[in-house]
């Protein structure tokens, strides 16, 4: 017979087979023995843990005639036919190739059918979570009226793609990932089964690798069997993994401790020489690391661990440094393992995360955090003496009574000068043809030209307000006159104006720009120089008063009819 893999020929066959899930192998023993089995489950967790085995295991079971304690008896026709495989009534199906709603209906078909040769017809769906929604879709009926004597079994390394209304319809257990104690039990006693040498401390390593998983465990140490002739070692399982001695973490994790990034370099060469994998390194440091910090806080936490090996460097390493320090180790090995994730050149990472760990300071830190409340007491302390001051010398004044100070001449404020000159040229005509009806068509426009602009030039613009309009131009005054000058010294910003304008009104039209402080004084200039037609009728927005009917001077009607009743004549 051809050589079979460990994990094939160790494949658990009966619950108490399951390393490490107890709580669900129990849970599923008690329902078959109790005949209260449900329609379908859904087994899920990370590979390697036991679920497809657990699945076999149960159809096994649940249909053994002579099973003991929810156990299958393996020994009988049914039984063996499982085991081999060779049970027409127990169908297992590989989702991730059989993802499409004909393989699902198919099965969907068929389940109606009664069992042939055993009292239940299982289908075990392995990776449910790559079936197409359609698929899905069509299994959800099945899965809500079920046939008879049919079970469902579904299997998923990811929970989280299955449909809440698939999860919602079966009995879910959740396998957890295997200790590093129990995988190591469990590859001790197949070398011991198989009258095999070995060392603990390979096996330990081994069982690190695996990251929970049976499967893994067991692959990697038939991987080292074959390498060490049948003897398992400390060095061929570090040679297989790719994984850091003890030793040499001490040592990598001391020149970080001794702030020394020529020797870390070195050692980090010599690591990489020896064609370590960069991602297993990073890991196995981290884990040091912590241990180092678990070894300060909770000493029976790291001694209880048969995966770190305690010797008089590891607790020498742990009380020298200060756990800050260990706290910025674990955050840069952190960043880095995410950069060595999406890189082809991780030597460089390594390196230069080699050079920020010799350099994680932390006494600065700590001198700071002691200093800070002497120097905050003092400052209390200085406050307090000037407070006492102050208020004795407010009794003092008090006593002496009220002081008349000589009153102050005012100080008359400079006025703005505004280095941009008023274009009075271009104002001019448009006055002469402005309008109310104009001047009322741009201010509906006028939100909108405003959303045209960017968020600078709108900020600038937002202050102004058109106060004049012809068919041709409009007059804009500006609250401030800084924003006036920049927006005159904007010509992209004029031309986005006009533009604007054309586009919304469909007439072409020239922007003025004034500030807002002297408009009024180029109206009045206009009023006085220039003769308005009595039959025109010009206005801006700020008409607030009715007109009233008495006799007006004629400069007055003539402010009205163009510029509306806002216009106050003042008389010398």
């Amino acid at each position: 017979m051809s050589y079979q893999a460990l994990y094939r020929v160790w494949r658990p066959q009966r619950f108490d087979d399951v390393i490490g899930q107890e709580t669900m192998t129990q849970t599923l023993k008690n329902a078959i023995m109790t005949h209260q089995t449900s329609h379908a489950y859904l087994f899920t967790g990370p590979r390697g843990t036991g679920k497809t085995s657990a699945a076999k295991i149960f159809a096994k079971a649940i249909n053994c005639h002579y099973q003991k304690d929810g156990e299958p008896c393996n020994e009988c026709e049914t039984c063996r036919a499982i085991t081999a495989g060779a049970l027409n009534d127990v169908i297992e199906i590989d989702a991730a190739s059989n993802n499409g709603v004909e393989e699902i209906r198919d099965i969907r078909d068929k389940a109606k059918y009664a069992p042939t040769q055993a009292d239940y017809k299982i289908y075990i769906i392995d990776e449910v979570h790559m079936l197409s929604t359609g698929a899905f879709n069509a299994l959800l009926k099945t899965l809500e009226e079920p046939p008879t004597n049919v079970v469902f079994i579904l299997a998923t390394t990811e929970v989280h793609k299955v449909p809440a209304t698939i999860i919602s319809r079966t009995q879910r257990f959740n396998f957890k990932r295997i200790t590093a104690a129990d995988l190591f039990k469990r590859m001790a006693y197949i070398l011991d089964q198989k009258e095999m040498t070995y060392d603990p401390a390979a096996l330990k390593v081994i069982a690190k690798a695996a990251e929970g998983g049976m499967r893994d465990a067991l692959s990697i140490l038939d991987q080292v069997l074959s390498f060490s002739d049948n003897h398992v070692t400390l060095d061929n399982a570090l040679d297989v993994t790719g994984s850091l001695t003890e030793a040499l973490l001490a040592d990598y994790v001391q020149t970080i401790q001794d702030n020394a990034p020529k020797q870390a370099l070195q050692l980090l060469q010599q690591i990489l020489a020896e064609g370590k994998d960069a991602q297993r390194f990073v890991e196995d440091l981290i884990e040091y690391v912590r241990d180092l910090l678990l070894y300060q806080q909770a000493p029976e936490l790291v001694a209880a661990s048969e995966m770190d090996l305690l010797d008089e460097h590891f607790k020498a390493l742990s009380a020298a440094m200060p756990a800050d320090r260990l706290y910025g180790v674990i955050d840069i090995l952190n960043e880095t393992q995410q950069q060595l994730r999406f890189t082809n050149h991780p030597e460089i990472y390594l390196e230069v995360a080699t050079v920020r760990l010799t350099q994680v300071q932390t006494a600065q830190v700590t001198t700071t955090m002691v200093a800070a409340p002497a120097a905050d007491n003092e400052q209390v302390a200085a406050l307090s003496q000037q407070v006492a001051q102050l208020q004795a010398a407010l009794q003092k004044l008090e006593a002496a009574g009220p002081v008349s100070a000589p009153a102050a001449k005012p100080k008359a404020k400079p006025a703005k000068k505004i280095s941009k000159k008023v274009n009075r040229k271009a104002i001019y005509p448009v006055l002469a043809d402005a309008t109310r009806t104009n001047l009322e068509n741009l201010k509906e426009v006028w939100p909108d030209l405003l959303n045209m602009l960017d968020v600078t030039k709108r900020a600038v613009m937002k202050v102004s307000e058109p106060v004049a309009a012809s068919q041709s131009g409009v007059v804009v005054a500006f609250n401030y006159a800084i924003l006036f000058e920049r927006a005159s010294n904007d010509q992209d910003l004029l031309n986005i104006l006009e533009n604007g304008l054309n586009r919304l009104t469909g007439n072409p039209f020239k922007v003025v720009l004034v500030p807002h402080d002297v408009w009024p004084e180029i109206r009045q200039e206009y009023l006085q120089n220039h003769a308005v037609p009595s039959q025109q009728v010009t206005t801006d927005d700020e008409a607030e008063a009715t007109p009233k009917p008495e006799q007006k001077p004629a400069v007055v009607e003539q402010a009205q009819a163009l510029f509306g009743d806002a216009v106050v004549v003042k008389k010398d």
